[in-house]
């Protein structure tokens, strides 16, 4: 396993306790976490009375064309930020 990829895997398990956090940061982490796993988003996006898989769904396509490593760090950078 790579530094990046090991340090991303101890991101995922330091937020996981974490509570608190805004909608926005939770919305960023995910689309970073989604960018890093999966890649660019897929798929139509999701119909206007279905706010919470819209506004994901928004957040990962706002991160489309970033690389899996540029999308770990970035993750790795905002967990820092967020989890003590």
């Amino acid at each position: 396993m790579s530094d990046l990829a090991a340090r991303f895997a101890d991101a995922q398990a330091r937020i996981k306790p974490v509570t608190g956090l805004g909608n926005d940061v939770m919305l960023a982490m995910y689309a970073l976490f989604k960018q890093a796993t999966v890649g660019d988003v897929s798929g139509a996006r999701p119909g206007m009375l279905d706010l919470r898989g819209r506004a994901k769904y928004d957040a990962w396509a706002g991160k489309r064309g970033m690389s899996k490593d540029d999308a770990m760090t970035a993750y790795v950078a905002l967990v820092d930020r967020h989890a003590r």
